[in-house]
């Protein structure tokens, strides 16, 4: 698998079922891992955390997660395969996870959250072995008593995926943190991700997620959280982008019309 170098991240050039065979490779040989969904937030956030980017450095794969990302790849000349996002996950692979009754835990969103999105996943695979769902509390990651309640928990239900759902970099560092503690082979930040399985948020219609247009939707249904992070911090992906086809043009020899 060859990785694609954009933005300071190195990039596995993935498509779902390349993450599929990533992950039940990790699981066959029983060692502990995690994969990072990189989108233009996250390239962002990188440019001034020193934690994120350490994590980054030893994250067993990164995927793209974001149309933008894609269509920077493909203008620098070396393109992505596939968007694979962490919303997507259940519904690219959850016929692969049914079948191989991957052993699956839930952690992060609001109470309820978790515990919908396990029976609307399993009215539609019925088969899917879920062991378990928690919402940790508010600011848990600086609680040492509930992340060790959090860990047990881990621990005795011995998931072999563990989706982490409580917004970045939040989910990745405490993944990064404490992964080894508890054991799971596999580990990812999905975002989201449960508030669009349990219906609590409206995922954006499939023709936005293919232009690009997600962020406007997501902003439009929760702009007091959502405007500073599209409208300020994501708007510094253009100035990125501009200095990668400036470098990818120095390279050439030649310069940036």
């Amino acid at each position: 698998m060859n990785q694609v170098n954009m933005f300071d991240v190195n990039f596995d050039n993935y498509d779902f079922m390349d993450l599929l065979d990533y992950i039940d490779k990790t699981i066959q040989e029983r060692s502990q891992s995690y994969i990072l969904t990189c989108n233009v937030d996250h390239v962002i956030k990188l440019r001034k955390d020193k934690e994120f980017q350490t994590v980054y450095s030893e994250a067993g794969a990164v995927v793209a997660d974001g149309m933008p990302l894609i269509w920077a790849s493909k203008m620098l000349g070396k393109p992505l395969k596939q968007k694979v996002s962490g919303a997507d996950l259940f519904s690219r692979l959850g016929n692969a996870f049914e079948q191989r009754k991957y052993r699956l835990f839930f952690l992060g969103s609001a109470q309820g959250v978790p515990e919908q999105a396990t029976k609307n996943l399993k009215a539609a695979y019925p088969g899917m072995n879920i062991v378990g769902c928690y919402s940790p509390s508010y600011g848990f990651e600086h609680n040492d008593e509930e992340n060790q309640r959090i860990i047990e928990m881990l621990t005795e239900s011995q998931p072999d995926i563990v989706f982490v759902g409580v917004g970045a970099p939040k989910q990745e560092k405490w993944i990064y943190r404490h992964y080894n503690s508890y054991g799971a082979p596999i580990s990812i930040g999905v975002g989201a991700t449960f508030d669009f399985l349990s219906g609590s948020v409206k995922r954006a219609p499939d023709f936005m997620q293919k232009t690009g247009l997600e962020w406007f939707w997501r902003l439009s249904q929760e702009p007091g959280r959502l405007w500073k992070r599209y409208l300020v911090d994501d708007a510094q992906f253009l100035v990125l982008l501009l200095k990668e086809l400036r470098k990818r043009d120095k390279a050439k020899g030649g310069r940036l019309e």
